[in-house]
């Protein structure tokens, strides 16, 4: 599983979970950084994890999986307003009623789609936390 170095100076890393329309505001924020192996982030960098997207029954599975390879201490990021609460599909019968009905999160950016700068925006302020921590 890759995880990106976002500002590449191994404070913050980025593990998106792409689930729909709004991955292509994560992929479109990311830009060409590189990935690397989820499992050689560094003690004392930051770990977040951003489910971007239509979470549905079928996909919970496969997101849990990511989920359990990734370290416990970790940020997780609703980001659009499918992950966040739903978004229009809602009330469909196969999609989660947002993000947080399957596990913590910690910050919800909303938008259909959010820009890509408001990504990068939280992000950056996590990078201030970890350099002041």
């Amino acid at each position: 599983m890759a995880a990106r170095d976002w500002f590449d100076d191994a404070s913050v890393f980025v593990v998106d979970v792409p689930l729909a329309c709004c991955a292509l505001e994560t992929q479109a924020a990311a830009g060409d950084r590189a990935g690397v192996d989820a499992s050689s982030i560094p003690p004392g960098a930051k770990l977040v994890v951003t489910l971007s997207g239509t979470l549905t029954a079928p996909v919970v599975p496969a997101i849990m999986d990511t989920l359990d390879r990734l370290p416990a201490e970790r940020t997780v990021v609703a980001f659009g307003a499918c992950a966040c609460v739903g978004g229009p599909y809602w009330d469909s019968y196969s999609v989660l009623a947002g993000a947080e009905s399957l596990v913590r999160v910690d910050h919800f950016i909303a938008g259909c789609p959010p820009p890509p700068e408001a990504l990068t925006s939280y992000l950056e302020g996590i990078r201030r936390d970890v350099a002041q921590a």
